[in-house]
């Protein structure tokens, strides 16, 4: 009924509560465990055929010859697709675990329960070495969950990797090759126009901040700039209010912050894409861009272009 959808990389000191976390799980179903390493050069894939042999038929394994993430084609996205067999499918990265054992349990009911809904997800506690705090938004916790839709989940992040349960067929149209820069934010904007989200109150598992981390301590100049990767494709193949909305957002940021990896030919260009998504959005975009950048430098790179 369910497939645990893991990816692993070089997370030989995490891996083993991450695994318990799966094992753990006490439900009336049957699920399965795609534990994919990408040729981890520590001793993840040690421990992976350790609990492989000791679960085998919890612990589904998949060993690469070849890191899948390099390529940036999408190709890792794919072979976890193919392999998740269940009806759901339930997220965790090889460096977080969870630490309720009726975690998939109870999304499970929540879900067959709400038909139209197309995921679930859940509080859970942040921790950085040794400081921990639990991430569960100002919600009214005296109720077990609520609904959400894709407009409020552009204003909030709901959607953490570590706690997200998602209704396999609300994703069966998705085309990962039509993105460069795919993540599980074109899949949650996927899901969230297929169906509302449901958010627990429970707090469902931990998400390590450490060194080792893909996002987690990305500089802030190279978020914004991935930020609006992102977002840039999401609304050229949705091309919907939200989007629109979310990458106009977006756009103020690079303009505003400047990051320094970008040239001053690059943000203008940047500048004009948001001068044609909107009509609306351009009196203020160009005020900002005013006030922001020398009036000299930007009516020279204006005539220019």
């Amino acid at each position: 009924l369910v497939s645990i959808w893991c990816l692993v990389y070089n997370h030989e000191p995490y891996l083993r509560q991450c695994l318990d976390g799966f094992v753990m799980q006490k439900t009336n179903f049957k699920f399965e465990a795609i534990v994919h390493d990408d040729v981890s050069t520590d001793g993840s894939a040690a421990i992976i055929r350790e609990y492989a042999e000791k679960y085998p038929e919890i612990i589904k394994p998949i060993f690469e010859t070849e890191n899948q993430y390099s390529k940036r084609d999408n190709s890792l996205e794919r072979i976890m697709y193919e392999a998740c067999r269940g009806k759901y499918i339930a997220m965790c990265e090889g460096d977080d675990y969870w630490i309720d054992s009726l975690k998939l349990q109870k999304q499970v009911n929540i879900l067959e329960n709400n038909t139209d809904c197309s995921l679930c997800c859940g509080a859970f506690i942040r921790k950085q070495k040794y400081k921990y705090s639990i991430n569960s938004g100002t919600f009214n916790t005296e109720i077990p969950y609520f609904r959400f839709t894709l407009k409020d989940w552009s204003g909030y992040w709901y959607t953490k990797t570590l706690t997200l349960m998602y209704r396999r067929t609300a994703l069966d149209d998705f085309q990962y090759q039509r993105f460069k820069w795919c993540r599980d934010v074109h899949i949650c904007y996927h899901l969230l126009r297929n169906g509302d989200g449901i958010y627990m109150n429970d707090v469902l598992g931990v998400y390590n901040i450490h060194d080792g981390g893909v996002f987690s301590l990305t500089s802030f100049d190279s978020k914004l700039v991935t930020h609006y990767n992102i977002y840039s494709e999401i609304h050229e193949c949705y091309n919907d209010e939200v989007s629109r909305i979310i990458l106009y957002y977006c756009i103020l940021n690079l303009i505003i912050n400047k990051p320094k990896s970008l040239s001053f030919s690059e943000l203008f260009r940047i500048y004009k894409r948001g001068m044609s998504i909107s009509d609306c959005f351009k009196q203020r975009i160009k005020l900002i861009a005013a006030i922001i950048y020398k009036p000299k430098s930007l009516i020279n790179l204006i005539r220019e272009n």
